[in-house]
């Protein structure tokens, strides 16, 4: 079983991080069950939010006993100081404990800084003089943003994008961190799903010994898989490499990552699959997404109001609207032919 060392933390963690944004979709005695067998398969580090429903709640009905074996990370997204202490409180209540681990700003559209105008950082600090965060960590899509919190050296943890189809750019982030000895967390490294192949996302992933992957689990199966890594890790080999250039080859040039940033859209179109479908249909069995169900879902396109709140809301600046024209036309064809 592969640990690391999360960068100037200190915190020695599996290799595999349970992300916990998926088990808001599933009740709570399955939620507690999956975090059990983790727990119990040596995973002990478990990564939440605010913003993911209750997704806290179920973790701290898992390990309130157990505080002390397992690393929380949890975020806000707050942008105002009264917002931030509030956030911590409901934090601290739902997990059912009187500190987090490592404390996250959730993709704010800056980066917060000692002194700033927001005193976002400064509120951080206070938390952290009274024992109530132990480590300041920042989560983020933007390069942008990431590389400035790389720079200000005020961060002790980065949670970041990265997979094997992430740009040059990306492993630039990756490596600094490694250089400014920043705990460097995984997020997206299936891609918001456009991966399907597990063992070969972790093989990747495998290669970099500061790097901390939180995978994503729904279901005991995915978790499974991530545990039959732990003791016959996969490696990279010449065939694994041909896969990763074809798949860099064909999910080149601007693809939705699926990170939900964008939504909710007003008029009610789900964004973050419809703008994937054309992925989704050549990377899919057909029959998963040419039914009726996903028809209704992608016809709503045809309602795009073009407020282009979702093109200033993504991450990475990309034109939603005409993303979600092509994906359409191109869903009308297969459906045409099915």
């Amino acid at each position: 079983m592969k640990t690391i060392v999360l960068g100037r933390t200190g915190l020695k963690v599996n290799k595999n991080g349970f992300g916990a944004l998926p088990i808001q979709r599933v009740d709570e005695k399955t939620a507690v069950y999956l975090l059990h067998k983790a727990f119990a398969n040596g995973i002990n580090f478990y990564d939440t939010a605010r913003f993911y429903t209750d997704s806290e709640e179920k973790i701290g009905a898992a390990f309130s006993d157990r505080r002390s074996k397992v690393i929380i990370a949890s975020k806000t997204g707050a942008l105002t100081i009264e917002d931030f202490w509030k956030d911590l409180h409901t934090t601290l209540t739902n997990l059912k404990t009187d500190y987090l681990d490592i404390y996250q700003f959730h993709n704010p559209p800056f980066c917060p800084r000692l002194g700033d105008k927001s005193g976002l950082y400064n509120a951080m600090k206070v938390a952290q003089r009274q024992g109530k965060v132990r480590f300041i960590g920042i989560s983020n899509h933007r390069q942008s943003v990431a590389l400035e919190a790389i720079e200000r050296d005020c961060y002790d943890t980065i949670q970041y994008p990265f997979s094997y189809l992430s740009s040059e750019d990306d492993q630039k982030i990756v490596d600094a961190c490694y250089k400014h000895n920043i705990g460097f967390i995984c997020m997206k490294a299936m891609a918001g799903g456009l991966i399907n192949d597990s063992a070969l996302a972790y093989a990747f992933l495998n290669q970099f010994d500061h790097v901390l992957p939180i995978w994503g689990i729904q279901r005991e199966s995915e978790l499974n898989e991530f545990i039959s890594y732990q003791d016959n890790a996969p490696e990279m080999n010449s065939s694994l490499w041909r896969k990763v250039e074809k798949e860099r080859a064909e999910l080149s040039g601007d693809f939705c990552r699926g990170c939900g940033y964008c939504m909710p859209c007003p008029a009610d179109i789900q964004i973050c699959d419809c703008a994937r479908m054309s992925l989704f249909l050549r990377r899919a069995p057909l029959e998963v997404y040419l039914t009726e169900e996903w028809a209704e879902k992608m016809k709503k396109i045809e309602g795009c109001l073009h407020c282009n709140a979702c093109h200033s809301k993504c991450p990475y600046s990309l034109n939603v609207p005409d993303l979600l024209a092509r994906n359409y036309e191109d869903f009308k064809t297969f459906w045409a032919k099915k």
